[in-house]
């Protein structure tokens, strides 16, 4: 692809991803171990659906909402990895616009529907441990649809302002991103005209999104944790803090390595480029990998029908 620093006007730009600016040499290795997170994040959330969705025992609150988040997983990893791979392995660099656009809103989009989640599997615990009698009734399934919708509606309603402001920006320098897929801030930088607007909105949005989010699963906790310290009986009190292991292990997979790409890549203005685009990268592959493992390994009941699936498609 022929890059020119020419001053130009195209309403349909192509942009010229990088993939891990300064690692080109080693790109490829690179792009194995992002491929078996890949290759995990297909096979495990689709499995969790197909379990979910085919045992009927497992018509459940936490379940639903885990089958929920397996869901949106799956989008956020195909949204990243395949894209990123052919940049790593086949020097497929270029990106149309409208695609680069698509790319973009599709990652912020679900990574803010994956929060919506995590806040409503906190609800869901919650709920549980201080009010199991009225678990079922308060969490009925009609309520979880309306839950998954709103966390649904938010995600698309804060994040289709991405693209649109992004139209009305000038870029008149190399569309070379510094990156292995279409990040918002990245794109932004490569223009000349006033981008302002698009700066304040993006973190804006960052910070209403982690912030409420993270402060609605602390409440939850804390009011858990108070439930808990007045059960009778250290037994009682492990067993109802090991129905919140997965969930608390998913949270801290998603939001840890979130907020730190976040930081390094507003203020971390020290931290090697190549640092924080592999840190992006993993931030969108390691979560949909992971999350199906920690629930397959923490939750009984789904680690007992996979190996029944398994037994019996071995034995067959």
């Amino acid at each position: 692809m022929s890059l020119s620093n020419s001053s130009w006007r195209q309403p349909q730009p192509s942009f010229f991803l990088v993939g891990i600016p300064g690692l080109e040499e080693s790109q490829h290795w690179i792009a194995l171990p992002l491929g078996v997170l890949y290759f995990l994040a297909l096979v495990g959330n689709v499995t969790i659906i197909f379990i979910i969705w085919t045992d009927s025992s497992l018509h459940q609150p936490m379940y639903l909402f885990l089958a929920m988040l397996a869901a949106i997983d799956l989008v956020l990893a195909s949204s990243t990895a395949p894209k990123a791979l052919t940049v790593l392995l086949a020097y497929a660099h270029e990106i149309g616009y409208i695609v680069c656009l698509t790319q973009m809103f599709f990652i912020h989009a679900f990574s803010s529907m994956e929060s919506g989640i995590l806040v409503a599997m906190a609800l869901d615990r919650y709920v549980a441990i201080c009010h199991p009698l009225r678990h079922s009734t308060i969490l009925h399934p009609g309520i979880i649809g309306r839950i998954g919708m709103v966390v649904l509606v938010r995600g698309l309603v804060l994040l289709i302002p991405f693209p649109i402001l992004l139209q009305n920006l000038v870029f008149c320098r190399a569309t070379v991103i510094s990156h292995a897929y279409c990040e918002h801030m990245a794109v932004v930088k490569l223009a000349c005209s006033e981008t302002t607007v698009n700066q304040a909105y993006g973190l804006s949005v960052a910070l209403l999104v982690v912030g409420l989010d993270v402060l609605a699963i602390g409440i939850s906790y804390a009011l858990i944790l108070q439930a808990v310290l007045k059960v009778p009986g250290g037994e009682a009190r492990l067993k109802a803090f090991s129905t919140c292991g997965s969930h608390v292990c998913v949270i801290l997979i998603f939001y840890i390595p979130g907020i730190f790409s976040f930081l390094t890549h507003r203020f971390g203005h020290h931290v090697p480029h190549h640092v924080h685009v592999l840190l992006a990268t993993l931030y969108l592959l390691v979560p949909p990998a992971l999350n199906p493992l920690v629930y397959g390994v923490k939750t009984r009941q789904i680690r007992q029908r996979v190996l029944r699936v398994f037994y019996i498609k071995v034995s067959s």
